[in-house]
């Protein structure tokens, strides 16, 4: 390969001039009629057997020729990008200038490259942490949780009553005619947990098993069955059993059941320390997110659309093999959405624009700053994923692109660059009662 021209065009588009020696093209050609000659009949020939300038004779002389350029292409158009510094960033666009056995091989190829990025200010950036802390309602709130998942049903001899598990057979009608959905057996209903149409399960209450009786409704107008919408309706109900939930005693007895600590205090302890641990995540990554979004708000790139581009297919790659591993193909899918594909990919767009500008900015930052990842990190990081996906640390050497590796770390110790130097005032976080004293009174 030999580099002839490499000139920068507008809007961080590269266009790179290069050539393929004669003898490297002659070679690919011979290869090419190797192994796709057999294909092509010439009269006279058994198929396969026709030599190679008859065969061009009468397809055309330049009937192995691209499939030669294909060959020789990759490796030419690396060695080009390399010798001219282009990071690209998206496809190429190539054109043949000339091919022949005598001059070899020369191509045009124009192609979207990394942009030069400016950041301006990303020192003594001031923002305001929004610091959480645990109340003691979210506590309650989480054992009243453990305490019904953990509770006994019991059968309740007398009338149901509000919170009750009813189990009945209906049977609907609207104008004294059986309606489509209106009928099931045996159906448990938890009464007032609101599943059933308004004053349905109100009507259940203080009934007791073996009773029939009649629940009288009237569908809502925006009910989603046009038919039904707005109208009266009679459901006969038979009620075989009530039951209701026994739930666990709050003791020391109970946090020995549904957890490895000894006492009720230790467990609201760890839960506490839990939430408190999500807490601390969450408000750590807030500051993180409104720094960044401070250098972005600051940058100067001309950024190609193809970076947009590659990043949108990626996501949407992700996501097929997300759903893939729950056993649905990415059409089927989209299908059951309504959705074509190229309407679901362009919905990735605004987070593909905000990630892609993100590592710009961050990559901008560490080449600043000269911010790199030491081996240290790298062999931490090794291990972090093989721990956490059991493997050998060999193994994940193995699987992982360890540049794009270092690049990510980078970035992210960019970002600890961000928060060292920035003015961060904490602000306690308003509590859920101050709250909703605020809406009581805004209405």
């Amino acid at each position: 390969m030999k580099l002839i021209k490499s000139e920068k065009l507008e809007k961080s588009m590269h266009e790179l001039q290069f050539s393929i020696d004669a003898d490297a093209f002659k070679a690919a050609v011979a290869d090419v009629f190797k192994r796709e000659g057999k294909k092509y009949s010439v009269p006279g020939f058994r198929k396969g057997k026709a030599p190679r300038h008859l065969i061009e004779q009468m397809y055309g002389k330049d009937v192995f020729t691209y499939d030669a350029i294909n060959d020789l292409f990759p490796a030419a158009y690396e060695q080009a990008l390399k010798e001219a510094a282009v990071e690209a960033v998206g496809r190429p666009d190539v054109s043949v200038d000339s091919a022949d056995g005598e001059n070899g091989v020369q191509l045009t190829v124009k192609v979207a490259e990394k942009p030069e990025v400016k950041v301006s200010a990303y020192t003594g950036l001031a923002v305001e942490k929004t610091v959480h802390t645990v109340e003691d309602s979210e506590i309650a709130d989480e054992i009243k949780r453990m305490q019904e998942r953990n509770a006994r049903e019991c059968t309740r001899d007398g009338a149901s009553e509000n919170g009750d598990i009813v189990d009945i057979d209906f049977d609907g009608y609207v104008d004294g005619k059986a309606f489509e959905g209106g009928k099931a057996e045996h159906y448990m209903l938890t009464l007032g947990s609101g599943s059933f149409i308004p004053g349905f399960e109100e009507q259940c209450v203080g009934h007791k098993a073996g009773e029939d009786f009649d629940v009288n409704v009237t569908f809502p107008k925006e009910y989603q069955a046009e038919e039904l919408a707005g109208k009266d309706a009679t459901f006969k109900i038979k009620l075989h059993e009530v039951k209701y939930k026994e739930l666990p005693e709050l003791d020391d007895d109970f946090a020995k059941d549904v957890s490895e600590y000894d006492t009720l205090d230790a467990l609201k302890d760890s839960i506490r320390k839990q939430k408190q641990e999500q807490y601390d995540k969450q408000d750590a990554l807030d500051v993180e997110n409104k720094l960044v979004d401070q250098v972005v708000g600051g940058m100067e790139a001309e950024i190609p659309q193809d970076m947009y581009e590659a990043r949108m297919d990626e996501m949407v790659n992700d996501f097929a093999y997300r759903v893939e591993q729950q056993g649905l193909k990415l059409d089927q899918y989209l299908k059951y959405m309504g959705q074509t594909v190229e309407q679901f990919r362009q919905s990735f767009m605004p987070q593909a624009e905000k990630q892609v500008k993100i590592r710009l900015a961050l990559e901008a930052v560490a080449a600043k700053e000269k911010i790199e990842a030491a081996e240290d990190d790298v062999s931490a990081e090794i291990k972090r994923i093989a721990d956490q996906y059991k493997m050998e640390e060999e193994k994940v050497k193995g699987l992982v692109n360890l540049d794009d590796l270092k690049k990510d770390l980078a970035v992210n110790k960019a970002i600890d660059f961000l928060k060292e130097k920035a003015k961060i005032t904490e602000k306690p976080a308003e509590k859920a009662d101050e709250a909703a004293k605020k809406e009581e009174s805004a209405e």
